[in-house]
């Protein structure tokens, strides 16, 4: 939710900024504003609505200069107005802030600005001033020592960038629970000559035109970025802190339609290459068993765990439930899957033999983080699962896995997902192999797994059948889908797909709880998605069918190759290729995406970026 995007050097800042927060926009927003710094002025302008709408209003308008931060606003404190649009200012417009994040005793904190003249109904606001007015009681005039010393007054989360017009060399960034990366330039390290250069922003993407060596804030850390002295990174305590920098391995083209309508489109026909990129290296067929370096553990350690616990939101939860099956059935081991929100704020029972994965895409979920500290706080063996290559869950977790997955752009996740779900497979199977699961079952398994890819592509020769299909149904308002067993959290998942993205009412249910209150719902009205592969719960699945089909529900049936009951059966059909039972998620899936995306293209939705939502949720 929002992005930053700031920039310091000699190139002119505003195509960087401009550009950057389109790359930003998958992250939701509502507004979207600029700042630029030239001849010791800052000129600011603002817009309410997509990125192009400020582009268009900037015009000709000279916005030269060399430093700048720009945001795109996700409203929380504050009506959707261009006078709660970031960037805000304070002093007359010599000092400049935008943020991320929520202040919880911003009350508190207004009470002591003596300039009580808001132009805004923002806490972010509140945020300049207060920073403002430190810097002018500070004779030296110290802009990093008046933002420190502001937060250290306070409570909540943020992510913020900050430049004052008297200091054209230098901004100031800070992070607390919203994320914040630092792009290094050409010469941009300490000790090298030439022009010295430096990016900021909420995640890699606008950075990597320019540059793939990045630096990652984490919590309660403040980096004086500047172009005379250089990059430095302290703590609230006022120590320096020594930072690793990361290369970046995403390539530009990654992040680009590549000829695609939509870059969820895109995204799922990714998934049979990004699924061998999750897999390579990490399956020893021989020994039937998966390696995966992040899991850090001895023979002897996984023998003790008695419990493992999985944590995640939206559709990694998902992928987390049907991992819930592979965990139990390959390793024996109790497992549970949680939503991060709920988990954060009970009191969880984990101890020293309690296994917790937290699974996220952005690695920024701020109620995964937050619920993989609880783990560690109760001594917890915790491990991550994360896409984001040096993103807080993945430094935090110490160890765990990243799911090679490239940059996702699109809010709903397609690909991410896969690879979730595949690399908690490979942990279940090893695990398993180490506790009960027989050397020809892992191999089996790892066979099914390296014909997923080709059996991935099958589906998606189908995509312009399921377009048809989606045309036909798009008028409904309604839709169930339905699942048994490890496909239930399968329903669950193309549900959720198909309300965010064309905003259809949805449910799932488990099949056989239909009977239970759903089946109020049935009429010709109200059709069916139904998850009927054939496996160990296919008789069962085939009534609860014939349940829905006896209340005059159209039903529309996804189905193993081959299959004539199910046609039989099915007002419409779809098939898939048979696989193992555990790996059935990783095809029966993709359909359901493709239903969902084709519904809301024949609706005229906003795809890649629904109302409402956004791809990295880094607040509560």
């Amino acid at each position: 939710m929002c992005g930053i995007i700031g920039y310091i050097g000699k190139k002119e800042a505003l195509p960087i900024l401009l550009g950057g927060l389109r790359d930003l926009e998958y992250r939701g927003y509502d507004s979207a504003g600029v700042a630029i710094l030239h001849g010791g002025k800052i000129k600011r302008e603002r817009k309410v609505g997509k990125v192009n709408f400020l582009v268009k209003k900037i015009g000709r308008k000279n916005l030269n200069g060399t430093t700048g931060i720009a945001h795109t606003r996700w409203a929380t404190h504050g009506g959707v107005t261009e006078r709660n649009a970031h960037p805000h200012t304070a002093g007359e417009g010599k000092l400049v802030l935008a943020h991320n994040g929520i202040i919880e005793n911003y009350r508190e904190l207004k009470k002591e600005i003596k300039d009580q003249n808001f132009e805004s109904e923002t806490d972010s606001e509140i945020l300049a001033k207060l920073i403002y007015q430190n810097y002018q009681k500070d004779k030296k005039r110290d802009l990093l020592k008046a933002v420190k010393k502001t937060l250290s007054k306070v409570h909540g989360t943020y992510g913020i960038v900050v430049m004052h017009a008297d200091h054209p060399n230098q901004i100031v960034a800070a992070r607390l629970g919203s994320p914040l990366a630092i792009g290094i330039g050409q010469g941009g390290q300490r000790g090298q000559k030439g022009l010295k250069e430096y990016y900021i922003a909420s995640d890699v993407t606008p950075m990597l035109p320019f540059t793939k060596k990045v630096v990652f804030l984490d919590d309660n850390e403040v980096a004086d970025i500047n172009i005379s002295s250089g990059l430095k990174i302290f703590n609230l305590k006022d120590k320096i802190v020594k930072k690793n920098t990361v290369t970046i391995e995403w390539d530009r083209s990654e992040a680009e339609k590549s000829g695609f309508p939509h870059f969820m489109l895109k995204e799922i026909f990714a998934q049979p290459s990004v699924f061998e990129d999750a897999i390579r290296g990490r399956i020893d067929t021989k020994k039937g068993t998966a390696r995966l370096g992040g899991l850090n553990m001895s023979p002897k350690q996984i023998a003790k765990i008695k419990r493992i616990v999985l944590i995640a939101c939206g559709t990694a939860s998902y992928a987390c439930m049907m991992a819930k099956y592979m965990f139990e059935e390959l390793s024996g081991i109790p497992t549970e899957a949680d939503i991060s929100s709920e988990f954060r704020y009970r009191n969880p029972v984990v101890d020293e033999n309690t296994l917790v994965l937290a699974v996220s895409q952005s690695g920024e979920t701020l109620d995964t983080l937050m619920a993989l500290r609880e783990a560690k706080r109760k001594g917890a063996i915790v491990r991550g699962i994360v896409n984001v290559v040096g993103s807080t869950v993945a430094r935090e977790a110490g160890a765990g896995t990243y799911t090679h997955a490239g940059p996702e752009l699109a809010v709903a996740s397609t690909k991410a997902y896969t690879n979730m779900l595949a690399i908690l497979l490979l942990y279940a199977l090893e695990l398993g192999r180490v506790r009960r699961t027989k050397l020809r079952a892992g191999q089996e398994i790892i066979q099914g797994l390296l014909e997923i890819p080709e059996k991935m592509n099958q589906i998606l020769k189908n995509s312009n059948n399921i377009k048809l299909l989606a045309r036909k149904y798009k008028k409904y308002p309604n839709f169930m889908f339905l699942g048994r067993g490890i496909n239930y959290p399968v329903a669950l998942e193309g549900s959720h797909k198909l309300k965010e993205v064309s905003y259809i009412h949805s449910e799932a249910y488990a099949a056989g709880e239909m009977k239970h209150g759903a089946n109020a719902l049935l009429s010709p009205d109200f059709p069916v998605f139904a998850i009927m592969t054939k496996n160990s719960l296919y008789e069962k699945m085939k009534s609860s069918v014939q349940e829905v089909r006896a209340r005059k529900s159209k039903t529309i049936i996804l189905a193993t190759e081959g299959d004539r009951e199910a046609k039989e059966l099915a007002d419409d059909i779809i098939y898939v290729p048979k696989t193992i039972e555990l790996l059935e998620p990783l095809l029966n899936t993709i359909p359901l995406q493709l239903f969902a995306y084709h519904t809301a293209v024949a609706l005229k939705r906003d795809v890649d970026r629904p109302r409402n939502l956004a791809k990295s949720v880094t607040v509560e």
